[in-house]
């Protein structure tokens, strides 16, 4: 596969600016698909009202039909027209959204498009902290979004609109760059029924962080389900293959190092779990296309932020 660089650069890939988000609108509104940058990964967002549009979404990603899509809605006070939000549920809103915490559900009877949700009794919504959202406010933009990760399904995440264009080129009717997403991985999932959270996804968020708002956090694998993104057991997967825990490196391997193991990437050599997460999905994806047959990956830490790059690294070395 061919890989987007700065002299390549699609002519689909547009600069984040507010000429490009009216164009963004425009394609929407028309049920066409838009990529765009959040601060966790890029999306490939469609009007969550537009069954084709949705659709397709599925069908360009390759997506498996019982894997659902997050609604991402502009603002925080639109959950209630969509779910059943409860105590606990509006006490996590008011202290993470925007940002990057999706919450899953029980989904009220709207016109979004069914196609998305799995049939499921359940929604998963986010609120994102964008460079584009007070723009689609204020263009008078209402419906939410499903915005699955910008890239094929079950790969690599995309950090880059490079990345993006990397999977999809010219399939896309916009991209739009607004740089490298800052977190660097997909957000926390906590899915709420009565007063309880269950964590079905590690994400940027620590699970520490919920302690004052939740005394009982569940575990993933309690979800009996797919009801969310990001729990297939093979995802965000290179196509080399991965060795987890790696403190030495192999015949035929790269490694990919953490903290002191230096490896012949590192992803902080500081061992800074929010610079290794920010480097993650860039770091496979070069290795990726430099042909590497087995990525070896330095132990990380598994708490706070390290649980989620666990958790990707994990699914990424699964059987496919």
């Amino acid at each position: 596969m061919t890989y987007v660089t700065d002299v390549m650069k699609p002519k689909n890939i547009k600069l984040a600016d507010e000429t490009s988000f009216a164009a963004a609108l425009k394609i929407l509104r028309d049920g066409g698909l838009v990529a765009l940058p959040t601060e966790t990964v890029y999306g490939l967002a469609a009007d969550a009202s537009n069954d084709a549009a949705v659709a397709h979404v599925y069908a360009l990603k390759g997506r498996p039909a019982h894997n659902p899509l997050i609604a991402h809605i502009l603002r925080p006070e639109e959950a209630g027209a969509l779910a059943h939000v409860n105590a606990l549920a509006q006490s996590l809103i008011d202290a993470f959204w925007p940002g990057p915490l999706t919450l899953v559900l029980p989904r009220k009877n709207t016109e979004l498009s069914q196609i998305a949700g799995g049939w499921l009794p359940t929604i998963a919504l986010r609120c994102p902290d964008t460079v584009w959202r007070e723009a689609f406010i204020k263009s008078g933009w209402t419906s939410p979004l499903f915005m699955p990760s910008a890239n094929l399904s079950g790969r690599i995440s995309p950090t880059t609109a490079a990345h993006v264009a990397a999977d999809f080129g010219d399939k896309i009717n916009l991209i739009i760059d607004g740089g490298a997403c800052s977190g660097g991985v997909e957000s926390t999932v906590l899915q709420i029924h009565e007063g309880h959270a269950v964590l079905l996804r590690p994400g940027t968020i620590a699970a520490e962080d919920f302690a004052p708002f939740v005394t009982d956090l569940r575990l993933p694998d309690t979800a009996p389900i797919i009801s969310a993104p990001g729990m297939l057991a093979s995802h965000y997967a290179p196509r080399a293959k991965v060795r987890l825990n790696a403190i030495d490196v192999r015949e035929g391997e790269v490694l990919l190092g953490f903290g002191a193991v230096m490896g012949d990437l590192n992803l902080s050599s500081l061992g800074d779990c929010a610079e290794a997460a920010h480097n993650l999905y860039d770091y496979l994806r070069r290795l990726d296309r430099e042909g590497v047959q087995t990525i070896a990956v330095a132990p990380i830490p598994k708490h706070g932020l390290g649980l989620a790059i666990n958790d990707r690294l994990k699914r990424a070395a699964a059987d496919r």
